[in-house]
């Protein structure tokens, strides 16, 4: 019951600094990196846009989604990344379009994913066949109603399909116009090695947060061996280090209720860890899901976190993450407080990977 207590004040106090340092962190002038070593500028801040159709949470109206989505702009963020699988009928794509008609296209980095095929929960199958990339594109591109993408990754690795044989097609769309830059989600060394072989690759985009932090081992390495940006997805480990399930209740309508880190014994294992983060957050006078980001944001400028959110207070929360400057000795603290083999349950990709295997070996009844 003590962290519990503990908690209730650290959050209160965190409150109060808040507020006093609220007024000057508004000023905050989001920074611009080099996203690998093609060309590629971002705003070293990005918006990861699956949230806003849904998955770990109710999905916005379009309207509601745009006014988010033109918030971040205004206030520096100009990284928007999305996936031809995010909503219903390629809804996140399409509410991005009507966006982007308000917003100088050309200050707009984005980036979207393409490989998963899912018609419903009950056939999941991975795709990176060239017939297919063509296919993908195209759809996103009239569902975006833009003329290019500026990145764009297969979402998974099909392993049925040489990752020579996708480059190649994507190389062609670079050669089109369609696309300006390639990157890679979820990929292993050896695929990054391969692909980076056909066309240079400009971004991998990864799950990366203090609770998930194996790409540091050899992913991290060589990319920067190979001039390739890392963009952090679920920075804030899907709300955790927001206090999702531990200070907040979890969404009416989410899936996280399902993830093996907010489930059972698990969660109750990962709220000593959250408490531990709290009391650092405090010590240094923001809130958790700031001192997370910020975390992220001190681990090079080639790591472009993106978190998401449907709330504009939490945007400027995660804006604000800027403002927090950490020390190396800070660093250490801050990842000791999360030791990787205390954190409980498997991560959501080893999940779904496990998941989607199961259905596409499924024999299909006729």
């Amino acid at each position: 019951m003590s962290g519990s207590n503990d908690l209730v004040q650290n959050s209160l106090l965190v409150g109060i600094l808040q507020d006093g340092r609220m007024e000057q962190k508004r000023q905050l002038q989001v920074p611009r990196v080099k996203l690998g070593t093609q060309g590629l500028e971002v705003s070293k801040l990005g918006f990861g846009c699956a949230g806003l159709s849904g998955i770990f949470n109710a999905p916005l109206s379009h309207e509601a989604g745009c006014e988010i989505l033109k918030e971040a702009f205004n206030k520096g963020i100009t990284f928007f990344d999305t996936a031809d699988v995010y909503g219903l009928g390629g809804d996140n794509e399409i509410m991005i379009g009507k966006a982007l008609k308000e917003l100088p296209r050309e200050q707009v980095q984005l980036a979207s994913k393409f490989g998963i095929s899912m018609l419903d929960l009950s056939h999941v199958e991975i795709k990176g066949t060239p017939e297919y990339v063509r296919q993908c594109i195209e759809a996103s591109l009239k569902r975006l109603n833009v003329d290019y993408i500026d990145l764009y990754y297969p979402h998974r690795t099909d392993a049925s399909v040489p990752i020579e044989e996708t480059m190649w097609e994507l190389k062609k769309l670079v050669e089109e116009g369609k696309i300006k830059y390639i990157g890679l989600s979820e990929a292993s060394v050896d695929t990054i090695k391969r692909a980076h072989a056909v066309h240079p690759i400009t971004a991998v985009e990864m799950e990366y947060s203090l609770w998930t932090r194996e790409i540091e081992e050899d992913v991290i390495p060589l990319c920067r061996e190979l001039g390739i940006g890392i963009v952090a997805y679920s920075p804030l480990g899907h709300g955790f280090f927001a206090g999702k399930a531990i200070v907040e209740s979890l969404p009416s309508e989410t899936f996280l209720d399902k993830h093996p880190r907010f489930a059972g014994e698990n969660l109750e294992k990962n709220k000593v860890l959250y408490v531990r983060f709290a009391n650092l957050a405090a010590k240094h006078s923001c809130t958790p899901p700031q001192l997370a980001v910020a975390w992220l944001l001190h681990q090079g400028d080639d790591v472009v976190p993106i978190p998401g959110t449907t709330k504009i207070k939490n945007l400027i929360d995660n804006i604000n993450s800027l403002a927090v400057k950490l020390t190396p000795d800070d660093l250490k603290e801050i990842a000791d407080a999360i030791p990787i083999d205390q954190v409980a349950g498997e991560r959501e990709f080893e999940v779904f990977s496990k998941f989607s295997y199961k259905l596409a070996n499924t024999p299909k009844k006729h």
